[in-house]
């Protein structure tokens, strides 16, 4: 069983990411598409008690974020497996403004969140960690911490 944690900007691929790797295998749970903290942790906790393999999609910028999340599932027995995907601003900018209705975000809200990201570090509860990067038209990971 396995607790994937995205950890990126808006508009920086993560979704595009869950479908090309992940769609097949593990629940997406969304923070957009739920609208709601309290039906987002009503996802995690039946992922968790039936011990299905889920994907938090959402930007994650900060440690305590990212804890709520490492620590529900690790006591469960999950692997926690993050993806960090390397800020690019204007490739994300780029990226956003591609889309149309709700799931455009302001520029402003990029760079808000940038100015929260903290690089996640194996010390938060990783079993394994990698960081994304967005090469031409394909994902480029590299994988940061072994086992």
């Amino acid at each position: 069983m396995e607790c994937v944690i995205f950890i990126g900007i808006q508009a920086s691929g993560k979704s595009t990411f869950y479908k090309e790797r992940f769609f097949a295998t593990h629940v997406r749970i969304n923070l957009d598409m739920l609208k709601t903290r309290h039906r987002e942790n009503a996802y995690v906790m039946t992922s968790i008690q039936t011990r299905q393999s889920f994907v938090v999609d959402n930007t994650n910028p900060t440690k305590e974020e990212r804890a709520k999340y490492i620590e529900a599932a690790k006591a469960a027995g999950f692997r926690i497996i993050g993806y960090y995907f390397e800020p690019d601003f204007h490739t994300s900018v780029g990226r956003n403004e591609q889309r149309t209705g709700s799931g455009k975000v302001p520029p402003v809200a990029i760079k808000s969140t940038i100015s929260r990201m903290q690089q996640p570090e194996p010390e938060e509860g990783f079993d394994e960690l990698y960081v994304v990067r967005s090469g031409q038209g394909e994902f480029v990971v590299e994988r940061l911490v072994q086992e």
